[in-house]
């Protein structure tokens, strides 16, 4: 089921490509880290450099939850809300249970005193018990009616530009864009290529048990409780060796968790000249400021001479 969004999305994509052979990175401030953006590109791309790189080795990975778009609050979160609502309303009983009441309710507290085993019931119980085509179809249909409650936009609107823009100059270049995220596959797979111009087979991301099932009219996967893979943190790395076999040169993550610091490391390891980037949230304004309280991600972007991209100072425009 292909989501299909308005005209608007599709102008916007036709603009970056236009502006790419201009200014490959418009929505970019002028310094330093655009500069070395632009620097790292042309001499992997560029023959008889001796940094080129072949166009086969060429490999992008991004994080995507407040790398690629908003994650405050987490998308698919919104989602497992989104979810609630529909199975209460086809089975009302639901509204009295746990956790539907607390969803239905807005209670927070709820949550909050119950922990991470709730939290994680929540998610197995609205993204499971479904086939594969099911839940394609409830992904989609959340796309196209959902707003991010903070932004008050279509949540497609809640993509950062500056990242469509770096998408395309690196695609326009030979680079096969990747994305490792810690959200499940099959939820990200829907609209990543319409987002993004990355196809779902170049899509990493958590995964649920699945089961194969022929039989009573249906032919499908069923997606069934429980966590096979938690994409996140060391696991990045592992993922990346299973689904792609070659370590990226240039690797987007953001601080916000640490979840990405082991996907860039990951790609220092490379035999070319590679480069990482770390988006840091720190544009109250236009976006959302929150730091880890350890600030890993920041340190030890300093300590790898990785490039930290402040949304505040190096991207004029957030969102499209």
């Amino acid at each position: 089921m292909k989501i299909l969004h308005p005209l608007l999305l599709l102008l916007l994509i036709l603009s970056i490509r236009t502006q790419a052979q201009e200014d490959p990175l418009p929505s970019w401030n002028n310094g330093p880290v655009k500069e070395h953006i632009i620097a790292f590109v042309t001499a992997v791309c560029t023959v008889g450099s001796p940094d080129f790189v072949p166009v086969e080795d060429r490999i992008a990975t991004f994080d995507n939850d407040g790398t690629l778009w908003a994650e405050k609050p987490l998308i698919q979160g919104l989602f497992a809300i989104f979810r609630i609502h529909r199975m209460v309303l086809q089975n009302p009983a639901l509204k009295t249970k746990q956790p539907f009441k607390a969803v239905i309710e807005h209670n927070k507290e709820y949550f909050e005193k119950a922990g991470m085993p709730e939290i994680m019931k929540l998610f197995e119980i609205t993204h499971s018990g479904m086939t594969a085509t099911e839940f394609r179809n409830e992904v989609a249909l959340f796309f196209q009616t959902v707003k991010h409650p903070t932004l008050k936009t279509p949540l497609y609107q809640s993509v950062y530009k500056p990242q469509l823009e770096l998408l395309e100059y690196l695609r326009i270049h030979g680079f096969k864009n990747f994305i490792c995220s810690g959200g499940t596959v099959d939820f990200m797979r829907v609209v990543t290529d319409t987002l993004y111009n990355i196809p779902s087979e170049r899509v990493m991301g958590s995964e649920l048990k699945y089961q194969y099932i022929d039989s009573a009219g249906v032919n499908d996967i069923m997606r069934l409780p429980g966590m096979f893979v938690f994409n996140d943190k060391q696991e990045k790395p592992v993922s990346i060796q299973y689904h792609i076999g070659k370590r990226p040169i240039l690797a987007c993550g953001n601080e916000g968790g640490a979840g990405d610091v082991y996907m860039l490391r990951f790609s220092q390891g490379n035999q070319y000249k590679s480069l990482q980037l770390i988006v840091n949230h720190d544009d109250a304004e236009r976006e959302f400021y929150y730091q880890e309280k350890d600030n890993k991600s920041l340190n030890m972007a300093h300590q790898y001479n990785w490039e930290i991209i402040s949304m505040k100072n190096d991207w004029n425009v957030i969102f499209p």
